[in-house]
């Protein structure tokens, strides 16, 4: 059986080797019909402490780490997005 591979946001970088990344996904409310956005935040393996807040990185299941990570960092898809100040020099 593959292995489940999500794409979400880091949203915390504070514990040692963990990252906490979140995974939006659309879904069509059963009555109204709308598109709403549900999300959800899972705890991810990051040996090296090298991904940052903010950046967008894609997740892959593992076997149990610990009591809450099942979940490994693979790759970096998209780099922390700070907006550029204009006066930078002045």
């Amino acid at each position: 059986m593959p292995k489940r591979v999500l794409t979400g946001t880091i949203v915390s970088d504070k514990t040692d080797k963990t990252v906490v990344v979140r995974v939006e996904r659309k879904v069509k409310h059963p009555l109204y019909g709308k598109i709403i956005r549900r999300s959800k935040k899972y705890h991810a393996h990051d040996e090296g402490n090298e991904f940052r807040e903010g950046e967008t990185v894609r997740i892959e299941e593992t076997a149990p780490i610990s009591k809450l990570k099942t979940w490994r960092v693979i790759e970096r898809v998209a780099a922390r997005t700070t907006p550029e100040r204009a006066s930078a020099e002045g």
